[in-house]
């Protein structure tokens, strides 16, 4: 019977929970492994705490949007559709809406009600929580029967599925254990790399405009060849290293040769007007503050911190009076505003990524199961997979395919 069956899910994440309660739903008993004191503590600093679920786009529109193995999730993402998470939600009453992009959010803004949903999906199908750290998944003749905790606890079981998350932002607890217990038993593991995370510049300027967020301005990527590599329109952040916020996450998935590759990114201050526009609007604001020297002109087209900077690259001298600058300096400006450059000199470190690309091996995993190909009732689910996604929700909808899947078939 299969309610003699026992399943160890390790991990209370997305991919875990969602694991853990299919498994549940199925009338198994299943044990539910999570170190920290609480559940769903990545989701709950997801999409700036408002957690973006998923997308809203077709199952085709999922694959495009995984760079990393995507077809791999066909299965997944037919079997527990975004359509079947967002009918999940609300079937356990969360109210959800969708945004620009595509992007799925709890009607509410708060992360914290995607996890209390998922609390509740694990209440109702009776799956019992341990609190304590997995050190080991037991393994004897080529199938799994438990899972060593740190305390010297055995849980015995059927079935282990593996959704430990990344190595990505280790505070939550992605500290990459599932990556070790998949090679002690047997698993190739490809190389782990940064996905999703901010980048560092060569410019110096950058440290003056630390902590300045800028809304609606559009960046393009290129490369070393000049061909454009990716382009997006959103909010972005300058830091002391560089850039970071939601379009440059974006962008560092597309830059998938940084070693070998040089990579700039061009940014458009003013992306609503054509270069005829934005000279039309300066020669306004100039009309207006004629009497100002050039520094003290720009108030209405920037941020004031960001002011000095651009007078700065621009060439022209901060003490000019505005009424004495000429065309060719009005162009100049112009053409700064359309297209500030930056030249990225690398990533950040992997514990500051939203996301780890790289992981087990997908030819080694049933895409239609989750079930390991080398060890019998072995699972993978989420992040510990080598799949990862675009920003807009795709990577936890990957999480929340692969828990389903695994969860029905352990």
């Amino acid at each position: 019977m299969e309610s003699e069956r026992r399943v160890v899910v390790i991990g209370g994440g997305a991919a875990g929970m969602m694991a853990a309660g299919t498994a549940g739903s199925r009338g198994l008993k299943v044990f539910l492994v999570e170190k920290n004191n609480r559940l769903g503590k990545k989701l709950l600093i997801t999409g700036k705490g408002r957690c973006n679920i998923t997308n809203n786009t077709d199952v085709e529109g999922l694959i495009e949007n995984v760079p990393v193995n995507g077809s791999f999730l066909y299965s997944a993402f037919y079997t527990f559709s975004n359509t079947d998470l967002m009918n999940f939600f609300r079937e356990y009453g969360l109210e959800l809406k969708v945004e620009r992009g595509g992007r799925v959010f709890p009607l509410s803004d708060k992360a914290e009600d995607v996890v209390k949903t998922l609390e509740k999906y694990l209440r109702r199908n009776n799956v019992n929580l341990i609190k304590g750290e997995a050190v080991e998944v037991i393994a004897e003749q080529g199938r799994v029967n438990g899972v060593r905790l740190k305390d010297g606890r055995t849980i015995y079981s059927d079935s282990v599925i593996i959704a430990t998350g990344g190595a990505s932002y280790p505070a939550t607890g992605s500290t990459g254990d599932g990556y070790e217990f998949a090679r002690r038993l047997g698993h190739t593991i490809t190389p782990l790399k940064p996905s999703l995370v901010p980048l560092e510049t060569k410019e110096e300027w950058v440290k003056e405009l630390q902590g300045l967020s800028l809304k609606n301005v559009s960046i393009t990527v290129m490369d070393d060849k000049n061909k454009k590599v990716y382009q997006d329109f959103g909010e972005m952040l300058f830091t002391h290293y560089g850039v970071s916020g939601p379009i440059i996450l974006s962008a560092s998935s597309h830059m998938r040769d940084i070693k070998n590759t040089s990579y700039r990114i061009v940014i458009d201050l003013k992306p609503a007007l054509s270069e005829e526009q934005l000279d039309k609007r300066i020669q306004r604001d100039f009309e207006k503050y004629s009497r100002k020297h050039f520094i003290n002109a720009l108030d209405d087209l920037l941020p004031r911190k960001m002011i000095p900077v651009i007078v700065k690259l621009s060439g022209i001298p901060g003490d000019k009076p505005v009424n004495q600058i000429t065309r060719e300096e009005r162009r100049i400006l112009a053409a700064l505003l359309k297209g500030l450059k930056l030249n990225i000199r690398g990533v950040r470190p992997l514990k500051e990524a939203i996301v780890t690309s790289g992981g087990v091996k997908v030819d080694e995993i049933n895409p239609g199961t989750m079930e390991s190909k080398k060890i019998k009732g072995l699972y993978f689910a989420g992040e510990v997979i080598d799949v990862d996604g675009y920003t807009g929700g795709f990577n936890l909808q990957i999480a929340f395919s692969t828990g389903f899947l695994a969860g029905s078939f352990c």
